[in-house]
């Protein structure tokens, strides 16, 4: 077994009917014409197990890896025996369905995972948006009936997609991403999700796809009313400035602007994910180094005390909180 060094992964993609083409081309990535509607960055859910692309252990998932090595990789707040988030980028050329996550309260209720998320904005047109949350005062009355009328979105919270910004969207909250949006997801390691509405449209048989009406009104968090906008709070770190997008539960969101040689320091408790969202340079430790390009996502193990950045490029860094 090679020692541990930070590994950088093969997207596995997923060709939904509303995505469009833009993650290929704005991240230079050599693939086929095709829809590319979501790019699952770091995963070992079994639905899309992301194979490792560097080095001695190219070819190996986190899966392979992590029964004798799920420490040193993940850290010691890692709970479980899997990697506890899935990482992903989703382009919308179409909006989403309508729908609704469970939550670690009420899963199990209903036989899936939960799904605690949050949506950084990369890209969006001037009338991107997303829809987050029910407007004041929507019970299951309402909805059901907004359901029967075709006129969902009038009771959802519309949200400018604006890049550089976020949002949060605890399991229980319902939602769907608009048209337009290119988008950094962080979410539990989790693949659940109950259908409300689709638009009308239908799938690539014809037929519409499934709903799951029963299900989600089960999991909705009829009181989850909050404002879904995440507030950064600037910090420094080992002398680097940096902005805490967000801290959940679940995971903690930073970005790093760096153009300057930067180190950053792991205590063992968490890994650090990374992804490139622009700009380029070189990542290195005390064993090795690797370009860094723009798209890549990276996996730092929790192990290793220390590496360095170099160059021009906006960091997005995802750790356990």
């Amino acid at each position: 077994m090679s020692e541990l060094y930070p590994l950088c992964f093969r997207p596995v993609y997923k060709d939904y009917l509303w995505g469009g083409g833009r993650i290929p081309e704005r991240f230079n990535r050599n693939e086929p014409d095709g829809i590319y509607a979501e790019s699952w960055e770091i995963s070992t859910h079994p639905d899309g197990p992301t194979p490792i692309s560097n080095g001695p252990l190219a070819g190996q998932t986190l899966n392979d890896l992590l029964p004798e090595h799920k420490t040193a990789l993940l850290g010691t707040r890692a709970q479980g025996d899997d990697f506890p988030l899935l990482i992903k980028l989703i382009d919308a050329r179409d909006t989403l369905s309508v729908q609704v996550h469970p939550n670690d309260d009420n899963a199990a209720a209903v036989n899936g995972d939960p799904k605690t998320e949050m949506w950084y904005f990369l890209e969006g047109g001037a009338d991107a948006l997303i829809y987050c949350g029910l407007n004041p005062d929507i019970g299951k009355t309402e909805l059901l009936e907004a359901l029967e009328n075709k006129t969902v979105a009038d009771i959802l919270r519309k949200v400018p997609a604006v890049p550089g910004e976020a949002v949060f969207v605890p399991g229980g909250r319902v939602h769907a991403i608009g048209a337009g949006c290119l988008i950094l997801e962080i979410q539990q390691n989790s693949n659940t999700t109950y259908r409300l509405y689709d638009w009308d449209r239908t799938g690539t048989d014809g037929k519409p796809r499934e709903l799951h009406i029963e299900k989600a009104l089960q999991v909705i968090d009829w009181e989850n009313e909050g404002d879904p906008h995440c507030t950064p709070r600037p910090f420094i770190e080992n002398g680097i400035e940096g902005l805490e997008i967000k801290r959940s539960d679940y995971f903690k969101l930073d970005r790093f602007k760096i153009s300057a040689p930067a180190a950053f320091e792991l205590d063992g408790s968490t890994f650090h994910a990374l992804f490139i969202a622009d700009g380029e340079g070189a990542l290195s430790w005390v064993d090795g180094s690797e370009p860094l390009t723009k798209g890549q996502s990276w996996l730092v193990p929790a192990g290793l005390s220390t590496y360095r950045m170099e160059g021009n490029a906006t960091l997005l860094r995802v750790t356990l909180p």
